[in-house]
């Protein structure tokens, strides 16, 4: 699967707000969408009215990019989302939300997802007591990440322990700091996914409908 090496903050820009790619970074006055509040591009500042087609677009790359994962993979959680029971455009975003390398993130285990997505690739994590290094793999509620014990002095996960208290830790998630232990609770309502982004699931559902 091809992988984005790009700036990540071009992908901001090209979406038109910030989606937090670049952790603390995006909270300063260093953000590129800050500095430059319109498109990347020559013709950048000079972008018209979006069609219907351009603003669901978007909104699916919004989604898709704050995941990290490419088109194919995407349209592979649309259908899943299809068969199972529920608000599409919702469940949709609860299997993106239950990615493990989501849920490393989200407990404080990495500085952002990029980094999650990489230590998981790297097997720094274990899972019910067993090693998996997928960044996809599914979780479900009563599992257990755990960090393993010659991994515990990285710099990096000390650190996005430290950051939880203020960046805040989900309802549907529980963490045990100093065993360096979490665990999901239950799948997140859409009340409780906690992204960094107003996100419009039906515009999604629309796109992949036609």
């Amino acid at each position: 699967m091809a992988r984005y090496t790009g700036a990540l903050c071009r992908i901001c820009r090209r979406a038109g707000e910030k989606l937090y790619l670049k952790a603390d970074r995006c909270y300063t006055e260093k953000c590129g969408i800050e500095r430059r509040k319109y498109p990347p591009g020559q013709h950048g500042q000079n972008r018209g009215k979006l069609s219907d087609y351009g603003i669901q677009l978007l909104e699916k790359q919004k989604v898709r990019k704050y995941h990290g994962i490419g088109e194919r993979q995407f349209r592979r959680y649309f259908h899943e989302a299809e068969k199972r029971r529920g608000v599409t455009g919702e469940v949709l975003l609860q299997l993106l939300e239950l990615r493990l390398d989501n849920v490393v993130y989200r407990m404080g285990f990495a500085l952002n997802k990029r980094q999650a997505r990489e230590m998981v690739r790297h097997g720094h994590f274990l899972v019910n007591g067993r090693a998996v290094n997928i960044p996809s793999y599914s979780m479900r509620p009563g599992d257990v990440v755990e960090v393993k014990e010659s991994s515990r002095g990285i710099q990096s996960i000390r650190e996005g322990i430290e950051r939880i208290e203020h960046r805040g830790l989900p309802a549907w998630i529980e963490v045990d700091p100093q065993n360096f232990r979490g665990k999901v609770l239950h799948v997140p309502s859409r009340e409780e996914l906690q992204l960094p982004f107003e996100v419009q699931e039906q515009l999604i559902v629309e796109l992949y409908s036609k």
